[in-house]
């Protein structure tokens, strides 16, 4: 996963699909996101629980524990790795959702610049990616040490000819039972490595290259170019 999505519905359109009866704590505000460039190191909205609280916050994307400081923060997880590892052990029971509309992978064709593609679910749901994180405190607010990373997982079977890493994917049943804190840790590392959403789920599509530069953020970033370059 290289490192690149959109958010551009409301935070209660990802909650409603996410059907969790909970009470929402919303940091994010109610108006749509309308981000469709949204690069590393950037604040992403993130859904995580608090108790039977549930929180929309805006979240730094990319986290590293404290004593790590000798290398920049990671923004992904690899699924074999972050349930035992030494890095993540910190923030591996801190679970989160990313809730997004899509995310951008980029392929070398040939070109003088490797190719964006989009890739989101065929039915156009939105796409629940399994994060884990450090988690804004709700009595004090955001610190400056929080942050989170997106749970990938290898895309052998019908994804490897964009990439060879996707996000681990949730349905709103399983997204709704990473959260719940009383969702054994061997549990969720049995989600996270076992149930993803498979490949045959998502489509995917060449877009413009200006989603390569964060300074776009415009509608058309997440257009085809079969449908931008059509003859009108």
């Amino acid at each position: 996963m290289c490192g690149r999505l959109s958010q551009y519905r409301g935070i209660h359109d990802f909650v409603a699909a996410l059907s969790m009866p909970n009470a929402l704590a919303n940091s994010v505000g109610d108006q749509p996101i309308e981000r469709y460039n949204v690069a590393p190191t950037t604040a992403v909205a993130l859904l995580h629980l608090q108790g039977d609280l549930l929180h929309a916050d805006p979240v730094r994307w990319g986290w590293r524990p404290h004593w790590a400081k000798d290398r920049a923060s990671p923004i992904n997880a690899r699924v074999e790795k972050v349930a035992h590892g030494p890095f993540f052990r910190a923030i591996w029971p801190h679970r989160a959702i990313t809730p997004i509309d899509n995310w951008f992978e980029w392929v070398d064709e040939g070109g003088p610049k490797k190719q964006p593609y989009l890739i989101r679910r065929r039915d156009g749901a939105p796409i629940f990616c399994a994060s884990i994180g450090q988690m804004p405190d709700p009595d004090e607010g955001p610190g400056e040490h929080d942050g989170f990373v997106i749970i990938t997982a290898d895309s052998a079977g019908g994804m490897v000819d964009i990439h060879d890493r996707r996000p681990v994917v949730l349905t709103p049943e399983l997204a709704r039972e990473w959260l719940d804190p009383a969702t054994p840790k061997e549990r969720a590392e049995q989600i996270v490595i076992l149930q993803g959403e498979p490949s045959e789920v998502f489509e995917w599509f060449k877009v413009d290259k200006a989603v390569g530069n964060s300074k776009h953020q415009t509608k058309n970033l997440i257009e085809s170019l079969s449908k931008t370059n059509a003859p009108k």
